[in-house]
């Protein structure tokens, strides 16, 4: 609220941040980084203006009031609903943003901006269209060549402060590890290639070895600093490397670029910082290739071994600080993540550390009155949960249940659905406020709309309805989701590339999309045979029920039209519906994926 007062005031933004208020936390005056000589010749003539023309100043703070109401309750009930035309306005800006080069969107600084390519690959998986997919793979190719990837230790970097994902800010939140994790392994999917599964398996194990509380749940963030430094953790010398790795050193020197002087500047003074950033021009698997080096026929396995000595050695170094809130919406994609991961991997270990993290928010973050506290740390919950909570907390029991089938996930999503739409939902201009009836009293009741850093918990809730919908065959869920497009079409008109994980909701509505309900014996081979097909293709508009034939009487009670779709002849049987319209079941697995275009 407080940063748009100022973009209003003064045409921009950034921290720190000042603002000066009335008692009813109205702001009159706002601006950015402030030093101290101009704050205080500021102050006196703020406090004349107060005491001497105090009803202008007065008068002022209420038109911005106004203002902000109208700018962020961001109503539009009367607007259409959205379509094909939306997602296509979204892939041409995108286009006119995309640098072909190195990919991503727009100049420096760069942000990984995940969503984005979730939406290209559903974009090319519609339309066919190769471009949109290149688009994505390059990104995403270059996003992990880049220093604003971390070579020894795994995970990504927050944003590149140049163009060629170089040069890093380098904290890292989890955040951004969650969506880059689901958009390497749909790109897996998509592709079949093996170095998005590497790249994702990679972000995997660096947030279960230090991003992951010993009850399960997910820290936030890592510090860019150390010792009053940015990236000192990180970086090295050439003289480092020669002290560690002998006879490997001149292997990565050259491999990584690495030069005497350093090769990065200091933005300030613009000199050579004396130490290097790790990064790649090519892919580890192609540099063998090249003539005059020191590389040997096996790069990559060469430097896995010099990788996990420079590893043992950073672990001696002072760590940047880490940020062990536990949040529940990070929390909640994290969890999504892992779980669409363990489907695509076959790899029940993810689904697990989905599950524990799950336990840990439903555990030990719930609020009085059945909803959630929006941290954790130190064994207190604390501070009213927003929209994005539920929200991505919902995403995450959704993913967990099509990776499990274990109908308590699919029970909770349902509950903090309907939990959101009860104390969220805005019953005058449809979407969802970003805090609930009974939250905090702010001078406007927001909604967070756009996809930025993250995607906007009405995004997410969007895409959360329309699956409930299709997975439990209540229509009132996808008529909620169609109200929440309604409500933003005309924000989303003026911009669609803004909003791609709405985008990739809308596709999913406008489909084609299917039901897939796999009926056979819990454990045994050929059920699981059946879903294993299916998880390791991309199919990104689908949802997945198991209905077990040995007590499947929760499974019906959730998903009634369920309770007729039985396993054929005593084996595994699927039936692919489309809009609830299900061609005849089959017990063969390439009948199957023909029914799904997959053939």
């Amino acid at each position: 609220i407080y940063m748009t007062s100022c973009q209003i005031m003064t045409g921009r933004g950034g921290w720190p941040l000042t603002i000066l208020m009335t008692c009813d936390r109205v702001p009159f005056f706002a601006g950015t980084y402030y030093p101290k000589p101009a704050m205080l010749a500021m102050i006196p003539k703020i406090q004349q203006a107060w005491r001497d023309d105090r009803a202008t100043v007065l008068q002022f703070a209420d038109r911005l009031q106004e203002t902000l109401q109208g700018l962020m309750s961001a109503d539009s009930a009367a607007g259409d609903g959205l379509g094909v035309a939306e997602i296509q306005a979204a892939y041409g800006q995108l286009t006119d943003r995309y640098d072909r080069e190195m990919g991503g969107f727009g100049p420096a600084p760069k942000f990984p901006t995940p969503h984005n390519l979730l939406f290209l690959l559903r974009y090319w998986k519609r339309s066919g269209d190769s471009a949109a997919l290149e688009m994505a793979e390059n990104t995403l190719a270059k996003m992990r060549l880049g220093g604003v990837y971390d070579h020894v230790g795994f995970g990504f970097h927050r944003y590149s402060t140049d163009d060629r994902w170089f040069l890093p800010h380098f904290e890292k939140m989890l955040y951004d590890q969650a969506m880059l994790l689901m958009a390497y392994t749909e790109a897996y999917q998509a592709t079949g290639k093996s170095s998005y599964r590497e790249t994702a398996e990679e972000i995997i194990q660096y947030v279960l070895r230090d991003m992951t509380d010993a009850q399960g749940g997910f820290y936030s963030a890592e510090d860019a600093d150390s010792e009053g430094e940015e990236g000192k953790f990180y970086v090295w010398s050439e003289a480092e490397l020669r002290a560690l790795l002998y006879e490997d050193a001149d292997f990565v020197i050259e491999l990584f670029g690495v030069e005497p002087d350093g090769n990065w500047q200091e933005e300030a003074s613009g000199h050579r910082s004396g130490t290097n950033i790790l990064h790649l021009e090519k892919p580890l698997t192609g540099s063998a290739a090249r003539e005059g080096t020191a590389l040997r026929d096996a790069p990559r396995e060469r430097w896995e071994s010099a990788r996990v000595r420079l590893f043992a050695e950073r672990e001696k170094r002072v760590h940047p600080y880490k940020d062990d809130k536990i949040l529940t919406d990070w929390n909640g994609m994290m969890i999504a993540a892992l779980a669409v991961a363990s489907r695509a991997f076959d790899e029940p270990r993810y689904a697990e550390a989905a599950s524990k993290a799950a336990e840990f928010v439903r555990s030990r973050m719930v609020a009085p009155g059945g909803g959630l506290y929006h941290r954790y740390r130190d064994g207190e919950a604390a501070v009213h949960s927003m929209v994005d909570d539920y929200a991505f907390f919902a995403w995450g029991l959704l993913e967990l249940y099509q990776t499990t089938f274990d109908t308590g996930y699919l029970t909770r999503a349902i509950y903090y659905n309907d939990y959101l739409l009860e104390h969220f939902w805005d019953g005058a201009g449809g979407g969802f406020y970003l805090t609930s009836e009974s939250g905090e009293e702010l001078i406007v009741r927001p909604k967070d709309v756009y996809d930025g850093a993250i995607p906007s918990g009405n995004s997410v809730a969007m895409l959360n309805l329309l699956r409930l919908s299709r997975i439990t065959g209540r229509t009132q869920y996808a008529e909620r989701a169609q109200d929440v497009g309604r409500s933003l079409f005309q924000q989303v008109a003026r911009g669609a590339s803004a909003f791609t994980m709405m985008m990739s909701a809308v596709d999913f509505a406008v489909g084609p999309s299917f039901e897939i309900v796999v009926a056979g014996h819990s454990g045994r081979d050929d059920g699981r045979r059946m879903v294993a097909e299916i998880n390791k293709r991309y199919i990104p508009n689908k949802v997945v029920v198991f209905r077990p034939e040995e007590n499947p009487e929760r499974l019906v009670e959730l998903v009634p039209y369920a309770r007729s779709q039985t396993a054929v002849a005593g084996e595994a049987t699927a039936y692919v519906c489309r809009n609830f319209a299900c061609e005849l079941p089959t017990n063969d697995i390439a009948d199957m994926l023909e029914l799904l275009g997959e053939e």
